[in-house]
């Protein structure tokens, strides 16, 4: 989100609303957001270890514009589901996405959260999150490397470049 509310008003929003997605407006703020990318996580499987190895030095994703995962959620913009995603669990999935900045966007790690993985035969499983989130990249593996972590953000950062910047109204 460009524009929080109706910051901008009467001729300036329509002024906003036509360059924003000018070439080199637009390639400007992308390149403030696919750097600046603040995950919160979410952990309930084995996938953790391989989140916090993907902070560590070694892998080191901050130096790709991922800030390590602290904050609020209102200052989140990126969502890691790392692991199984169980139906109870699936509400507070969806309060934890709404509660994040706009845009926000979604990496699913691991087969529990892409598939159900093991337990994807279970009753009160989710056969992947794409059923309550909409998923920008998908990081497979069981559970998936570092380097496949790393990978999933330069995809992600990628998608961001390529998008447009929306302004929404009254949000």
């Amino acid at each position: 989100m460009f524009a929080v509310g109706n910051a901008f008003v009467g001729i300036l929003r329509n002024v906003v609303e036509k360059i924003v997605n000018v070439k080199p407006v637009r390639y400007l703020v992308n390149w403030a957001r696919l750097y600046s990318l603040w995950p919160v996580h979410l952990t309930t499987a084995c996938c953790s270890v391989e989140f916090g190895a993907a902070s560590c030095p070694r892998f080191d994703v901050e130096r790709m514009g991922m800030i390590q995962a602290f904050g609020s959620l209102r200052q989140c913009d990126l969502i890691i589901i790392e692991g199984t995603v169980t139906k109870k669990m699936g509400k507070r999935v969806k309060k934890v996405y709404s509660q994040m900045a706009s845009p926000r966007y979604v990496i699913a790690m691991g087969a529990c959260a892409i598939s159900g993985g093991i337990y994807y035969n279970s009753y009160n499983i989710h056969k992947g999150v794409d059923e309550i989130l909409p998923v920008d990249v998908y990081v497979p593996g069981c559970p998936p490397r570092p380097e496949a972590l790393a990978h999933g953000v330069l995809m992600l950062q990628d998608k961001i470049r390529k998008g447009r910047v929306n302004i929404t109204k009254g949000e």
